[in-house]
């Protein structure tokens, strides 16, 4: 049934590994008592195990029924074990919080047998030892000598052609030990039992034979056992025939292993199920703590996620106001305010230049290193054409980047004067000129009024998407649509108003809401009463609200200064100071182009974008 041939294992590798059998050749009759005696050390328990299948030779062959086990993948080894195989321990080995039944089912739910099978066989194995009034009680109620026919049970419920027994008892008492040595020799009568004992006195009264090892090898057996081989079929004596060519020995012993090998069966979904849940309500505290420790680790775990995706996202948000807000700007020339901070800041002192509390004062020149800094910075030149080159080759791919070029071309806008039907420029700058230029103070205060406008405008270029969009996704996000839609092309224009829904009188005039004529009486009682303008009758004030509706559909336009230029006596000048010439020109849509409202926004209360008023 069983034969080991030469069959060797080296615990490690190298001049450091340990044999545990060295050669072992013996083969196993069907139905036989074998006790396996030899002192510790000596390679019994080891035996056993590859007898088994618990552990795998590091050369030689187990040969089962006829077939070598050297072509056994793990599965094939499973269902050896499974089905051929029964172990019997030391120590039991029993489950403490199930029954005595369901201990001995257990070998069977591996089997995927049904519930009511696994039952019935469960209860003829506990009769079979002795154990059928005791199927209900758990381990822990039964006596050592109990427990272990509970494990005999147990190795006989799945019917194996081998039970292994590695010292059954081994804990127990002499009177015990006898009643599990004749239950062993009974079921010898229809199987093979091999057991390792180092008692030679149980082994010589029940065993059948007995084999002796020492040092990893066979040193004694007293009833040795050959297999007999088939006789080889006898070759005719006619003439020579072709013969077929011979199979693999490898392929002969799959074949042979298709036949004799059980069929691997597995656990059903529900079973398992089912032991799990009723090992968890067994150990309720113990399930409690794990879950409440997996629940704080989850939840922590969880926390430093949404924490970190948080952060994330704040760090991402203030990025992108931030930028909305102050974008990175280069221009082609820039003072270097490193250098100039770091020069004011020497200006302080100059202590390296002299020593001191040698009795005298000495000068350091402020003034005078104050406006070399000022009027002589450091200017820097960038490459811009090489820059952009880098741009259109590719640099921000895949980057949520927009890029806005300017070419320091003023943006020069006209609307239809409120009071006289006139173009009139919305340049704040030439409001506050014409204005100074009116008063007659002449001052340094009045230059400076007018002045101080030079850089201000209504006006500013809504950034662009990519992929030619008209606007790009963060000021959508930055701002909410009110009124209207967003724009279609580029004459479009959006009126953006506070977070009270207001514009201010610039953006007023801009939208010929207010008069040319109303913007200068107030800037002319502004200027010449120094900032302080008289109050205007409320009774002729113009309404200081106005429906979407109003404001919606406003048209503008817009002209390239050089179309302002006309020839007079042979030389161009520029027009855009007389009237005739500014109408003309503005009303000719081949000089001039026309621009709309076509929305209005607020910006959103979560963004942190400037306020842009047109």
């Amino acid at each position: 049934m069983l034969t080991l041939r030469d069959v060797r294992k080296e615990y490690g590798e190298g001049e450091s590994a340990v044999v545990a059998l060295k050669g072992v050749t013996v083969s196993f009759r069907e139905n036989e008592f074998v006790s396996i005696l030899g002192p510790s050390g000596c390679g019994k328990t080891t035996l056993l195990n590859i007898i088994g299948g618990l552990d795998h030779y590091t050369s030689g062959d187990l040969i089962i029924r006829g077939v070598s086990t050297k072509l056994y993948r793990d599965a094939d080894w499973d269902a050896y074990r499974n089905h051929s195989v029964g172990f019997v321990f030391q120590n039991y080995n029993l489950i403490p919080h199930q029954t005595v039944l369901s201990n001995v089912e257990l070998a069977l739910t591996l089997s995927g047998v049904s519930k009511a099978e696994r039952r019935e066989r469960a209860t003829e194995a506990l009769m079979r030892v002795g154990l059928g009034d005791q199927i209900k009680k758990r381990p822990n109620q039964l006596s050592g000598g109990q427990m272990q026919r509970v494990a005999i049970a147990r190795a006989l419920v799945n019917d194996p052609d081998v039970l292994l027994a590695d010292e059954p008892t081994g804990a127990l008492d002499t009177e015990t030990s006898i009643q599990v040595m004749d239950l062993l020799r009974e079921v010898a009568r229809e199987k093979l039992v091999v057991m390792v004992t180092h008692n030679p006195d149980l082994a010589e009264r029940y065993s059948t034979r007995i084999i002796r090892l020492l040092d990893g090898g066979i040193v004694g057996d007293t009833d040795p056992y050959e297999p007999e081989e088939e006789p080889a079929p006898e070759k005719p004596t006619e003439a020579p025939v072709e013969e077929a060519p011979a199979e693999p020995a490898a392929e002969e012993s799959t074949l042979a292993k298709e036949k004799t090998k059980p069929k691997k069966r597995s656990m059903s979904l529900l079973t398992a199920l089912s032991l799990s849940l009723n090992n968890l309500m067994t150990k309720k505290g113990r399930t409690f703590l794990t879950s409440f420790a997996g629940s704080i680790g989850i939840i922590g775990i969880a926390l430093i996620l949404a924490l970190s995706n948080g952060i994330n996202l704040y760090i991402n948000r203030v990025q992108e106001d931030s930028l909305s807000s102050y974008p990175i700007t280069i221009n082609r020339e820039e003072a270097d305010l490193l250098s100039m901070i770091t020069s004011l800041s020497n200006m302080r002192s100059n202590e390296n230049e002299h020593e001191t509390d040698d009795g005298n004062v000495y000068g350091h020149p402020v003034f005078e290193n104050l406006i070399g800094t000022l009027f002589s910075p450091d200017i820097t030149e960038n490459n811009l054409t090489a820059f952009k080159r880098f741009i259109d080759d590719g640099a921000f791919d895949g980057v949520d980047a927009t890029v806005q070029y300017g070419y320091d071309i003023p943006l020069t806008v006209y609307t239809r004067d409120s009071a006289t039907g006139d173009y009139v420029s919305t340049d704040i700058y030439a409001l506050m000129s014409s204005v100074s230029g009116n008063t007659s103070d002449t001052t340094t205060s009045s230059y400076s009024f007018s002045s101080g406008f030079s850089s201000y405008s209504v006006w500013s270029e809504v950034i662009g998407g990519k992929d030619g969009e008209l606007v790009a996704d963060l000021v959508k996000e930055q701002y909410d649509l009110l009124a209207g839609e967003w724009p279609t092309g580029a004459g479009d224009v959006l009126v953006v108003v506070n977070d009270n829904d207001e514009v201010n009188d610039l953006v007023l005039f801009a939208l010929g809401l207010r008069s040319k004529s109303e913007m200068t009486e107030i800037l002319t009682d502004a200027v010449a009463g120094g900032g302080n303008s008289k109050k205007r009758d409320k009774e002729t004030a113009p309404a200081e609200k106005w429906s979407y509706d109003e404001i919606l559909g406003r048209t503008f336009r817009t002209v390239a200064p050089a179309n302002l230029y006309k020839p007079v006596d042979g030389k161009w000048q520029n027009m855009s100071g007389d009237q005739t010439t500014v109408n003309a020109t503005l009303s000719d849509d081949n000089l001039s182009l026309e621009m709309r409202v076509c929305g209005i926004l607020r910006r959103n209360p979560d963004a942190s974008a400037s306020e842009e008023s047109v």
